[in-house]
């Protein structure tokens, strides 16, 4: 999920409206204060009023997996503590950003995290971002802690889902972390996906994995090639920029970003624009009537 400014501020009543719409839309469950949440410009107060907005939103009709990622051990523990204390169900945690640690570094700041909190854990691998790598010997060690369960990738090598599959068997979670792969990510032995896209059309994202699961290929393929066009759309500029433009368009929340992001240039505007016409979410949410 986006965090919604306003005036520099976290909007918690835009965050509130976007929770509600994600549900109602069909998603499957909500991953609060990750990448999308612009997490590294967040203050701790902050990270763990988000994580408790949406647990007090959701009301349980869906999991909150909530982030807890940072590059210094300490803080991932804070946050992991603040997560569970606020009622998520489960925390994800990338790796440690720009220290780039090795392989044992990865595995003793997993170990420590999961250790100091009683949560499910899901790992998450996207070097393009933390400039290290979880290799498949680290994250099948690391699974081997009772409670981690499951790993985000955004790796975007498809092989790594069907090897996982192989060295730890079906009931590792295995999501996705990169939208526009995700049909052959699911194809060799992946269970879902954190998505980006989902921010923008989350009721297309929740029909494609039900097709997915309902083993319905015929809708599943319209649902993916429908959706392409938007996926690599909102990667022109640094997300979330272009989904925060989007979801602006469709009156969910401001444009505001935090620097160093910025808002997205006119020509992707318009990139934007034609995608969202493409794939049919162009109409700003009809708000309930008060009764």
């Amino acid at each position: 999920m986006v965090t919604p400014f306003a005036k520099g501020k976290v909007d918690f009543a835009a965050f509130e409206k976007l929770v509600d719409w994600q549900i109602a839309s069909g998603s499957h469950g909500l991953v609060p204060c990750g990448t999308t949440g612009e997490t590294p410009t967040l203050s701790v107060d902050e990270h763990l009023a988000l994580v408790r907005a949406c647990v007090k939103a959701t009301k349980g009709r869906v999991p909150v997996i909530a982030g807890a990622g940072s590059n210094a051990t300490d803080k991932s523990i804070m946050l992991a503590k603040g997560a569970e204390k606020n009622g998520a169900d489960a925390i994800l945690l990338v790796s440690p950003y720009y220290n780039k640690p090795t392989q044992e570094g990865l595995y003793q700041h997993f170990k420590a995290v999961h250790d100091a909190c009683g949560l499910p854990m899901i790992l998450y691998n996207v070097p393009g971002r933390t400039g290290v790598e979880i290799t498949l010997e680290t994250i099948v060690r690391t699974a081997q802690l009772p409670r981690v369960i499951g790993i985000k990738d955004a790796s975007m090598d498809l092989s790594r889902p069907l090897a996982l599959r192989r060295l730890l068997g079906p009931d590792f979670i295995q999501l996705s972390g990169e939208d526009a792969t995700v049909g052959a990510y699911l194809a060799q032995g992946g269970h879902g996906c954190i998505s980006v896209t989902a921010n923008v059309a989350p009721k297309l994202c929740a029909d494609l994995h039900n097709a997915w699961a309902e083993n319905d290929m015929l809708r599943f393929g319209i649902l993916r090639d429908r959706l392409l066009p938007l996926h690599k759309t909102l990667f022109l500029e640094t997300s979330p920029a272009p989904a925060k433009y989007c979801l602006n368009k469709l009156g969910m929340m401001r444009e505001d970003l935090r620097l160093p992001l910025v808002p997205v240039t006119p020509a992707t505007r318009k990139q934007l624009d034609s995608a969202m016409r493409n794939v049919g979410v162009t109409a700003a949410p009809k708000r309930r009537k008060a009764r």
